[in-house]
């Protein structure tokens, strides 16, 4: 299935699960190596606890979020940089293919990145990007767009007019790349074309070669 680009000026893609690969299991396998006196850790419930989405939203520092990551883990000995660790554990890579295929897009259309996300994925995933790749992530954009300097996220239709309103796009003559149906969703109510970027489907595949 290819993504039909007909009358479209901008591309606005998500970042985990289209364009970098994340390993859950890792994290889930990290955090409950870090976890002390606790009973089995079910990553999802702690997943929930609202301290992931202030993380994302920028209503708690890093600092803050380790601290709660303590308390979560019944570990309060646990250094910064384990938890850290932990974290990005989730982290897999970006394919070379994929950033082929990026580079021919923003040839023809501006491309941009808004992701959920936060300042410990970033700077971790920006300083292996470059490592791997010798450019910086951001280089690939018109501009990024990072839900904890927004304030808001997916699938939050306030998310999305701010993305539009910072870069100035129209939306109806851009694309906006998700692997999660209820961000497809919310991109349609702030008036964004779509394309759901389903399960088994290759991000390179997608979008015909130039």
């Amino acid at each position: 299935m290819k993504a039909k680009l007909t009358g479209i000026k901008a591309i606005i893609f998500d970042l985990g699960n289209v364009l970098l690969n994340l390993d859950v299991e890792a994290a889930i396998h990290a955090f409950r190596e870090l976890a002390s006196g606790a009973p089995e850790l079910d990553y999802r419930q702690a997943y929930a606890d609202p301290v992931f989405n202030e993380l994302e939203t920028g209503k708690i520092t890093p600092a803050g979020f380790r601290r709660r990551v303590r308390q979560i883990l019944n570990n309060p000995g646990i250094t910064d940089a384990a938890i850290d660790n932990a974290w990005c554990a989730i982290i897999d890579d970006i394919p070379e293919h994929r950033v082929k295929t990026l580079r021919k897009l923003g040839k023809k259309y501006d491309v941009y990145l808004f992701s959920n996300t936060n300042p410990i994925h970033v700077e971790h995933l920006h300083n292996e990007f470059e490592a791997a790749f010798g450019i910086e992530l951001p280089s690939l954009f018109i501009d990024h767009y990072y839900s904890y300097q927004l304030g808001e996220r997916k699938p939050d239709v306030r998310s999305f007019e701010k993305v539009i309103q910072l870069s100035g796009i129209n939306p109806e003559k851009t694309l906006f790349v998700d692997d999660l149906e209820e961000n497809i969703a919310g991109a349609e109510k702030a008036g964004l074309q779509t394309f759901w970027l389903k399960k088994g489907m290759e991000f390179s595949e997608v979008f015909p070669a130039f």
